[in-house]
């Protein structure tokens, strides 16, 4: 599964270095490859994948595409992140990347306005490639910006809701909650106080838990992060306020802020073992579909029911939505091979072999829609929840910015502040938050 770790000083980074590469690249929206994808070459294809199963699947992908493509050698190098690929591409020459992925989909806005990855457009045309019948919707959403497209996706990743059913049965639950409403009272029954601590926490609802962020919740309402002209909506669009006056309100209610945190600082490392959910120290987890095999791996004691997040209580009839992301994949626009690089990109990306067995190899959820559907794809009753949850009309990723993810940073940074105290007018601050940033995206444009 691609391991996407939380956004610390080393991620803010990664963002600032996008910035300066943005001022500095020269990338053009306008390829006009014309290198031979016929002709004996050799590229180099840049992923971050580090753990060795991960390694293995993209190596057995990248075997079968140099089988389909005899004349095309393909160098892998892999535990590459986003600082590190930025510095290349805004290096540029022979030792960089034809071919590239990245965790990071906040940051596709970035990488197509400012030229960091090449317009895909020409070899789409070129290959009459129909992008409605062979990806969902929002995964050509979160893959373009302003309709220049500079990535397509390399399988994606939908979030849900894991409960342990020990827990459920032991309290009396009978079915996951649909509805916020529904899980507020779920979550107290399954919290055990001990002392000024948990023995265990129905869940943990801060912002710093682990997946607990603000575009999770957000998707679970119907909501808009821009208006039509391009502005912040967050303080105009009630949802904003519903969520985060439910959310400060679920963390009130299973013990506050400051218990929480507290709480929330014994927790193992959100990739290992020890993760809080397979220990039991939280009965039921926001996670990506990749606990599944994190989960098996650690060897839980507790049987481990899957379902999709609840719904605001007046979109009950939305539930099976969720949020999606994922991996995507693109062309170095100084790459002097970018027909052969595109050859690789296509069958990663579109081939239904490669990517179903890329997603049974690292558990991920297939990226097109003839993979969602084929015979072939390996899953439980369980790996099915998130497979409905991609496919659901309603499901929604985060709005792409010229800037990036910054926008997102600078509304977590509010919904942080109003979580615990330091912020008490919700209004005001939605609207100050607002303004900033529209004021950070008219600087990066």
């Amino acid at each position: 599964m691609p391991v996407r770790p939380r956004r610390t000083a080393a991620a803010i980074a990664a963002t600032a270095s996008i910035a300066l590469f943005a001022a500095a690249c020269t990338g053009s929206a306008h390829n006009a490859a014309t290198d031979d994808p016929d002709a004996e070459t050799t590229i180099t294809f840049w992923h971050g994948w580090s753990a060795p199963s991960e390694v293995k699947a993209i190596e057995d992908n990248v075997d079968r595409f140099e089988k389909a493509h005899p004349n095309i050698t393909v160098k892998v190098v892999g535990n590459i992140n986003d600082d590190k690929l930025n510095q290349a591409l805004r290096a540029g020459g022979s030792n960089g990347p034809d071919v590239v992925s990245s965790f990071t989909t906040a940051n596709v806005g970035k990488f197509c306005a400012s030229g960091a990855l090449a317009d895909l457009k020409p070899f789409l045309e070129k290959d009459r490639v129909d992008l409605d019948a062979t990806f969902p919707k929002v995964l050509q959403e979160y893959t373009q910006f302003e309709g220049t497209r500079c990535a397509l996706p390399l399988l994606s990743d939908a979030y849900g809701l894991y409960y342990n059913k020990d827990a459920f049965e032991e309290a009396g639950i009978s079915a996951p909650p649909k509805t916020w409403s529904e899980f507020t009272e779920t979550a107290k029954k399954l919290t055990k106080a001990k002392g000024d601590s948990y023995e265990q926490l129905g869940f943990m609802p801060n912002y710093l838990g682990y997946e607990t962020v603000v575009s999770h919740y957000m998707s679970q309402w119907d909501h808009r992060y821009f208006d039509e002209e391009g502005k912040s909506a967050i303080a105009e669009d009630p949802a904003f306020a519903e969520m985060m006056t439910y959310q400060k309100s679920l963390v009130e209610e299973l013990g506050g802020f400051r218990k929480l945190d507290k709480y929330r600082t014994t927790f193992g490392d959100e990739w290992g073992a020890e993760h809080p959910f397979h220990t039991g120290q939280v009965a039921m987890q926001l996670d990506g579909e990749w606990r599944l095999n994190f989960i098996e791996d650690a060897g839980v004691g507790f049987e481990v029911g899957v379902a999709p997040l609840p719904v605001a209580d007046d979109e009950v009839d939305e539930y099976g939505k969720g949020y999606l992301s994922g991996t995507i994949m693109g062309i170095a626009p100084g790459s002097d091979k970018q027909n052969a690089a595109w050859e690789l990109v296509k069958y990663m990306t579109m081939d239904t072999d490669a990517v179903v067995s890329f997603a049974n190899a690292i558990g991920n959820v297939p990226s097109t829609l003839d993979a969602l559907k084929s015979p072939d794809l390996k899953f439980d009753d369980r790996f099915k929840v998130f497979l409905d949850i991609a496919q659901h009309p309603e499901s929604t990723t985060s709005d792409n910015a010229v800037n990036g993810s910054a926008y997102q940073d600078t509304l977590t940074d509010f919904a942080q502040k109003y979580e615990n105290g330091q912020v008490t007018d919700l209004k005001k601050g939605l609207e100050e938050t607002a303004a900033q940033i529209d004021r950070d995206i008219a600087r990066a444009k």
